[in-house]
């Protein structure tokens, strides 16, 4: 199972299809015609059983009925009966399926009950199924059209991915517009058995696909996803488009955070954190496609703007500067050879305004100019039709020059008719062209914007600073207790605190009262001013029952407020239990009010939430989400990412708080989430700022109980591949790192390869066989039967550990290392 049968679906040598026809507008003709014209070098083997020859090859009757096995069934029939035709390739050894048949899990119960019997048919065997309800794909390097669209796409090195035929039509004809080249064009349909995960996987293996475009509607096996994802990533631009951002995930909230969090927020975070670049329109799905299949992604996000009118350069300053990119700076060497070649009037500055009357070779004399300067890292041409500038001749001329340059170079041909033929002259000589010159400009800065998710995939989880005191028991015991008793339940806001606390989280003490003799009581030992808030597991928020009140200085006070807030809950809400009223002392005034809070996704496990917080949280929406488990770096960016953060950095009469803490703050949660994955929901809001520092003034926490032991073995960091094992040693009180082992483990997982470094005062005394020994482990733990290294020839130690280990031991061709491996 698993890359190799795929290898056999998108590399076949022989490709049988059942329900090949002769007859016209059928699906089985069209797939017929498209192998046999575009050039299909393989054995077509048509299957139909009511004709004797299909497009002028000889017909069997059935799969059963060949000489010889296929490579690749397509299967174009009723689906009632693809289940039979399943059981006949895992008879036959077929290598792979495409079921372009629709009618399944779409339909309602009948096909998810035909899904069903397909998927126990193909369990058989090794048998691999992309759909069904698909259309097909298209390899246009082997002339292979294994799909029943009419057209083929040009050669190139992008692979394009889709659930929905009509997106795969709709890309297939602009590509044929705007000569966009593709090495791979996939239809999944409805992911019966191959997924997106799988098939990123595949493609990352291919050294000639350079990027990947995805249209996702839903994603299955969420885990094989982000780790795909995140392996490929890394080397190849990922650019996705995720439709269907309902909110669904948060009708069901119980808390600010979960109202908050939807489920299309979720997604967004959890590209972010994989390393993918997310549009959110299908224009701009398009304007990436177009860029990624003519260029390489940009190096930065600095552009030269060349144009010939100044309004459109402004247009394009402005679209940059939306999306935090920045124009280049021109050095002076590179504004005095602008001046040698162009007129006085030009606009001496960044957007290059080249003026109204630029003849074609003005274009390209001040595009040669800024080729040769430093720091540009994209160049956008626009091109206006004036009356004594020719689009067309321009066109000519740029074409020339702008394919093979160090940077993404694309164009804005602005105009309808007057200006088709220039785009046309562009677009064949394989340069990006946009309507305007924010499409441009948008495009480029979703590719750049994807060198900023790939450093997410560089961060590793930190440990807790040495200030954070974690009581982990106590947690445990707060969480198991609560469970216990209720198998959903929220914390008072008592034990909410009580669990924060315990993760070094700062809190705002509480004590809880359950009648007005004992908040009298209390009251007078916190201190004055006071806040009482209503204590009820049935009122979540509660200012909206009028259960809060502030600013408490006797215990005449206490008593008045002890009946009105108790009145107001069972107003608000008659069958609330009321467990009595929580006192705190009363902080003043504060600069800022936060909301920070997790939930419990059911794709992607635990989830942070970062924002502005009171009482209008869920009004002014200012939020961020991020994936556990997180460092300083990338709590920081949580923040970033939100106007409360600009707030938090000093704003008019606001301090600038102690972002350090507020990380800190963000790194403790993210424990405690991972710790324990019981937490459902929680609440700290609001959690005030005062003279720089957080503290959460009130916490609500649902608890859940789970079969889940460790969340961080889901999405977030991806331990299903890569695993860092660091040996540590204490020297003067501080910790050093005198050893490293790494097992990276291949997509298959049934190899992997390990490195160990250990460094020189350390070598010879256990460190190096204690961690090859560790890594030895873990491999097994996760089914991995071979595991493979290399190692110098000098190191002795290393080689005679490996063999005491059970390694063979072989030396490479050149020489200078030897080969370990081991197979179990």
């Amino acid at each position: 199972m698993g890359l190799p049968q795929l290898h056999k679906i998108f590399e076949p040598e022989s490709i049988a299809v059942v329900g090949a026809s002769d007859t016209p507008e059928s699906i089985g003709r069209a797939i017929m015609q498209n192998l046999i014209q575009e050039g299909y070098e393989g054995r077509i083997i048509p299957i139909n059983p009511n004709h004797s020859e299909v497009a002028g090859i000889k017909t069997h009757s059935s799969l059963s009925d060949m000489a010889a096995g296929a490579d690749l069934a397509i299967i174009a029939t009723p689906i009632t009966t693809v289940p039979g035709i399943i059981r006949e390739c895992v008879d036959m050894d077929v290598g792979g399926a495409i079921v372009i048949s629709a009618g399944g899990r779409e339909t309602g119960a009948k096909g998810r009950e035909v899904e069903e019997e397909i998927q126990r048919e193909a369990a058989r065997g090794d048998l691999r199924i992309v759909g069904p309800n698909c259309m097909g794909f298209i390899r246009p390097d082997k002339h292979l059209n294994a799909s029943f669209a009419s057209h083929m796409p040009p050669e190139g090195n992008t692979a394009f991915i889709s659930q929905s035929g009509a997106i795969c039509s709709a890309i297939l004809d602009l590509s044929l517009k705007e000569n966009m080249g593709f090495r791979y064009f996939i239809s999944i349909g409805s992911m019966l058995d191959v997924d997106f995960g799988e098939l990123i996987d595949y493609l990352g293996n291919d050294p000639q696909v350079t990027s990947i475009l995805l249209y996702i509607e839903s994603l299955t096996h969420i885990r094989k996803f982000m780790s795909a994802a995140r392996e490929v990533s890394r080397v190849k631009p990922i650019v996705v488009l995720k439709s269907g951002r309902s909110e669904a995930g948060a009708r069901a909230a119980a808390s600010h955070t979960g109202a908050l969090a939807g489920e299309d927020q979720v997604y967004e975070a959890a590209f972010k954190r994989a390393g993918l670049a997310r549009v959110l329109t299908l224009e701009d799905f398009f304007d990436c496609a177009e860029l990624l299949t003519k260029h390489s992604r940009p190096a930065g996000g600095r552009l030269v703007v060349v144009t010939n009118a100044g309004g459109p350069g402004v247009m394009a300053a402005d679209a940059l500067a939306e999306q935090g990119l920045e124009l280049s700076t021109l050095s002076e060497d590179t504004r005095s050879a602008l001046n040698d070649i162009l007129p006085p009037q030009w606009s001496h500055g960044n957007p290059i305004d080249i003026l109204g009357d630029a003849p074609p070779k003005r274009y390209a004399e001040v595009t040669d100019v800024c080729f040769q300067a430093d720091g540009i890292d994209g160049m956008l041409v626009i091109v206006n039709p004036q009356s004594m500038t020719d689009p067309t001749e321009v066109a000519k001329a740029l074409g020339k020059d702008l394919k093979h340059k160090p940077y993404p170079v694309f164009t804005a041909v602005m105009g309808g008719v007057d200006v088709e033929e220039a785009r046309q002259v562009l677009n064949n000589r394989g340069i990006p062209t946009y309507d305007t010159p924010e499409r441009a400009v948008r495009a480029f800065a979703v590719l750049t914007n994807y060198a900023r998710n790939l450093e997410h995939l560089q961060e590793i989880p930190s440990r807790l600073s040495k200030e954070a005191e974690v009581d982990k028991a106590q947690a445990g015991q707060l969480i198991h207790t609560a469970v216990q008793e209720d198998p959903k339940k929220f914390l008072s806001e008592v034990d909410s605190k009580r669990l924060l606390a315990a993760y070094g989280i700062p809190v705002n003490p509480t004590r809880a009262a359950e009648s007005l003799e004992k908040a009298q009581e209390l009251g007078e030992k916190i201190g004055y001013p006071l806040v009482m808030k209503i204590l009820s597991p049935d009122i979540s928020h509660k200012s909206e029952a009028g259960g809060i009140r502030t600013g408490l200085e006797t215990p005449q006070d206490v008593a008045k407020a002890y009946r009105e807030v108790t009145a107001a809950a069972r107003a608000y809400n008659p069958d609330a239990q009321i467990q009595g009223v929580s006192l705190q002392s009363m902080i003043e005034a504060a600069d800022v009010e936060l909301l920070i809070g997790a939930k419990q996704d059911q794709n992607f496990g635990p989830v942070i939430l970062f924002g502005m917080g009171g009482v209008f949280a869920e009004l002014i929406g200012d939020k961020n989400l991020g994936l556990p488990p997180l460092n300083q770096t990338l709590a920081r960016r949580l923040m970033e990412e939100t106007k409360a953060y600009k707030l938090l950095t000093g704003y008019r009469h606001i301090p600038a708080a102690d972002l350090a803490r507020f990380e800190q703050l963000l790194v403790s949660l993210s424990h405690l989430l991972v710790d324990f994955p019981q937490i459902a929901e929680l609440d700290m809001n609001p959690v005030m700022v005062k003279d720089g520092r957080p503290v959460a003034v009130d916490a609500r926490v649902l608890v859940r109980e789970t079969d889940v032991r460790l969340l961080i073995r889901l999405t977030q960091i991806d331990y299903d591949r890569h695993i860092a094992l660091v040996a540590l040693a204490q020297d003067q009180g501080e910790e050093k790192i005198v050893g490293v082992a790494r097992i990276i483990i291949g997509p298959e997982k049934s190899d992997a390869e390990f490195s160990v470094a250990v460094g020189d005062p350390w070598q010879g005394k256990g460190v190096g066989k204690k961690l090859l020994q560790r890594c030895l482990d873990a491999s097994k733990d996760y089914g991995v039967r071979t595991i493979y290294g290399m190692v110098l020839r000098e190191n002795y130690h290393m080689l005679k550990l490996a063999r005491e280990l059970g390694f063979q031991v072989s030396r490479s061709e050149e020489g200078r290392s030897f080969y370990l491996s081991m197979t179990r």
